[in-house]
């Protein structure tokens, strides 16, 4: 007997925290007025899309080669999501006199630049970016959703290797 979940379950899990890790961050917008500032809206972007891949691949109840791309694929989304989230706990961290000024909205980065300038310009953050508002265990958002960008990115990844369908 073995307690390894099968596949379709550990996609299914990874969906279902996907989606609370979304949920939760629209309580903290909505709720207690935790604005996201324009790296915290890519790792939504980036954390809607790792949802969505673990949906289709619970759904698709995939072979060994569909395995295999979905492991990818998600593996890849999560290591972009990390990395955004490494880039902003790289911000939240640093001497507050080398804190970038506070930019414009990402609305309005969107729209003034072409989208690979826009992507440069958010990446590089802002005074926004650097503001800590709600912790847990003594870690901010960005650094949790680091954490949860990295397990997720595994979980899809190690799944070749699942050997419960």
């Amino acid at each position: 007997m073995t307690c390894v979940p099968t596949r379709r379950l550990c996609y299914a899990l990874g969906f279902v925290i996907a989606t609370g890790l979304l949920a939760f961050a629209l309580y903290l917008q909505h709720a207690q007025g935790e604005d996201p500032c324009p790296l915290c809206i890519f790792q939504r972007v980036v954390m809607i899309a790792l949802g969505v891949l673990f949906l289709l691949a619970a759904l698709l109840g995939l072979g060994r080669i569909g395995t295999r791309v979905f492991a990818v694929l998600i593996g890849l989304t999560g290591a972009t999501g990390a990395l955004i989230a490494a880039r902003h706990v790289w911000i939240l961290h640093m001497p507050p006199d080398q804190v970038p000024a506070c930019g414009p909205g990402l609305n309005y980065i969107l729209q003034a630049h072409p989208f690979f300038k826009a992507l440069e310009v958010v990446l590089k953050g802002s005074g926004e970016c650097a503001a800590v508002g709600w912790t847990f265990l003594s870690l901010s958002i960005p650094e949790w959703t680091l954490l949860w960008f990295i397990a997720l990115g595994l979980l899809g990844a190690l799944q070749p290797f699942n050997r419960r369908p």
